[in-house]
């Protein structure tokens, strides 16, 4: 594994935060509350994704990962899942040549077997495309659930050691949708919600929450650094005492 856990180490407490990752709650509410269709939030928040993207690049964070589609949210209107497949297909269209000529690594991790043929596709050339960029990396979560990627983890390891019983954290961690990231240091959630919503659950253990009631759609660089500037307020002991954090700092 590249990168320790926190429960089994004490990681770096970096000022700013080396990876970021976001709940984009909000675009519908931030449509409706103009009298304008659920679908017109979305399509403002893929420009609100660009521009966080351009923010964290320039502020040296080095992952981004965001909650673009649960495995929960299949339960949404079939007309509303629908758009909002097509507006996956449109920004991967979009934005991937962008993200390359920025040196830009995307990453999309989740379930993707339920997705069309050609999105996957897409998704697949992607990754390809920007897989050396090394300025920052994006991840979209699509299809995704913190359970679905604890469960699918522990079914890979079970079936690479048959036989065995006892495992630990350092055996499952490899094979989590992310373990080619460290774990998270901040995470912001928009919308005015105050949860995680089965995001990233493992990951979540030690990350500084942030909650702001500002709908995804209105989310930009001055929203970012007053997130960053909450989290470079709190003392991240990790299981450590206040004198121990300030001891050995």
């Amino acid at each position: 594994m590249k990168y320790s856990s926190s429960t089994t180490a004490v990681p770096d407490a970096p000022k700013v935060p080396r990876h970021l990752a976001i709940i984009m709650d909000g675009n519908g509410r931030w449509a409706t509350k103009r009298f304008m269709p659920r679908v017109a939030g979305h399509v403002k928040g893929v420009e609100a994704v660009r521009t966080v993207v351009e923010a964290c690049a320039a502020r040296g964070i080095e992952y981004l990962t965001v909650f673009a589609f649960s495995s929960e949210n299949w339960r949404r209107p079939e007309e509303e899942v629908s758009l909002l497949m097509k507006l996956f297909v449109t920004a991967l269209e979009r934005e991937v040549s962008k993200m390359h000529a920025n040196n830009i690594r995307l990453k999309v991790v989740g379930d993707l077997s339920r997705f069309d043929a050609k999105l996957q596709e897409m998704i697949a050339n992607a990754e390809r495309k920007t897989a050396n960029n090394t300025r920052m990396t994006v991840t979209v979560c699509a299809n995704y659930g913190g359970r679905w990627d604890i469960m699918q983890a522990i079914g890979k390891m079970v079936a690479e050691h048959p036989g065995v019983t006892d495992f630990s954290e350092e055996q499952l961690a490899p094979y989590l949708s992310m373990a080619y990231a460290p774990e998270p240091d901040l995470f912001i959630r928009t919308g005015g919600e105050e949860r995680i919503s089965n995001f990233l659950l493992w990951q979540l253990a030690y990350t500084e929450l942030h909650f702001t009631d500002t709908y995804w759609p209105d989310f930009n660089a001055e929203r970012l650094d007053e997130a960053i500037a909450s989290y470079q307020n709190r003392e991240r002991r990790f299981g450590r005492t206040g004198d121990q954090v300030a001891q050995k700092s």
